[in-house]
């Protein structure tokens, strides 16, 4: 096992197309760490450049105490996992997860050794005479790792791996890889576009736009501390929702009204205290229906609801409140990569629409209205110009 450093690495393609712009990014040693972000944001050439599959145009990179730019990938130690399966189809399942190993040449009783080790560890033993076609898409997902665990490597670099599967295979396989990892506790690089899978796999996510590393750290803290708009808005479903508001002294000023400013939230603000327009954030699940908590503190105001989407155990409720343009490129760009053309300056008219994550207890219904309350304490804070976290380091 081993660690992985990423120092400055870039990748300049030779249409002058940066892909990955000065990565820096440190894996401890067993650590299962997930790239996420959009798509052409970077995470798979990254990944790329680790295996040596992509040369790198500045930088360095280590694995263990090694640094290894310039080492093909057969000698890196590491092994790959893909989103598509890749395996042989004349082959059984026991050839595929043995054939890395054949080439190299190991003695046949330590691939036997290899391959019945990993077939138990995936619940293949069954199947290691049947060939690909007569898999389910999940136990072909299983050979392919099976394929990369026989290897012993230092790193498991993945990517993609459930992408090709449905909705309910993949829940089931993210756990599955996770145990998976914990119980092998092989270093894991593994490359998303799905925050859920992100949030729900990584001991810390790297979260990734245009090439550059936005924010890494552990999910929980990418959710509730969030250094950007970006990475406030792609962390989370449904997406915070974003209002321009105005600080004035303690007092900050909201579409749904005016409320003081929570003291954690104030000493941890970052400015001069001189009034000034702001991107107010909060998630869905900091609204409530009052009728429901009457007790519970916040801002308290009357929203008309147009849409519920009943989910069973809660209701996503939309409103539509009013709100002030606040005008900036850097959001707009942010806006479109996150895929939130909702934020305030690209609203339309003078309205945006907000959503609530309410208790199924509430009476929401479509073309009525909720007394809500928005719990303050969790308001996140960002600076128009260029969508920095003002009360984050």
């Amino acid at each position: 096992m081993a660690g992985i450093v990423l120092d400055q690495v870039s990748k300049v393609y030779a249409d002058g197309t940066t892909a990955v712009s000065d990565l820096s990014l440190e894996i401890q040693d067993e650590e299962f760490i997930v790239l996420v972000g959009p798509s052409g944001c970077g995470k798979t050439t990254a990944l790329r450049m680790v295996a040596g599959l992509e040369s790198i145009s500045h930088g360095t990179i280590a694995i263990g105490d090694k640094v290894v730019n310039t080492v093909p990938p057969k000698e890196r130690d590491i092994a790959m996992v893909f989103q598509n399966y890749a395996l042989y189809p004349h082959m059984t399942v026991y050839d595929n997860m043995g054939f890395g190993l054949k080439l190299r040449k190991l003695p046949k009783e330590e691939i036997d050794r290899r391959v019945r080790r990993a077939a138990e560890i995936l619940g293949l033993e069954e199947f290691l005479e049947r060939k690909p076609k007569a898999l389910s898409g999940g136990q072909r997902q299983r050979v392919a790792m099976g394929r990369a665990i026989v290897r012993e490597p230092q790193a498991f670099l993945m990517d993609e791996p459930l992408s090709n599967l449905d909705a309910k295979l993949r829940v089931q396989m993210r756990a599955e890889v996770s145990k998976l990892q914990d119980d092998l506790g092989t270093t894991t690089i593994y490359v998303t576009h799905d925050q859920i899978e992100a949030m729900t796999m990584g001991d810390r996510v790297a979260v990734l736009r245009k090439g550059e590393l936005q924010q890494v750290d552990t999910p929980q803290a990418l959710y509730d501390r969030p250094g950007n708009l970006f990475v406030a808005g792609f962390i989370g479903s449904p997406s915070m929702n974003f209002v321009g508001a105005r600080l004035e002294g303690d007092t900050i000023k909201l579409p749904f009204g005016e409320t003081p400013l929570p003291d954690e939230l104030r000493g941890r603000l970052k400015g001069d205290g001189n009034a000034r327009d702001v991107i107010a954030g909060m998630r869905p699940e900091h609204f409530e229906d009052a009728t429901v908590e009457p007790d519970r503190p916040g801002l308290k105001f009357t929203a008309p609801i147009s849409v519920v989407e009943s989910m069973g155990s809660e209701l996503y409720a939309y409103f539509d409140v009013e709100h002030g343009h606040v005008e900036s490129s850097d959001l707009t760009e942010l806006a479109a990569d996150s895929g939130m053309e909702d934020l305030p300056q690209h609203g339309s008219g003078d309205t945006q629409q907000v959503v609530a994550r309410l208790s199924a207890a509430s009476d929401a219904r479509p073309g009525g209205s909720v007394n809500m309350v928005l719990d303050t304490t969790h308001l996140q804070l960002f600076d128009p110009s260029g969508g920095k976290s003002m009360t984050v380091e």
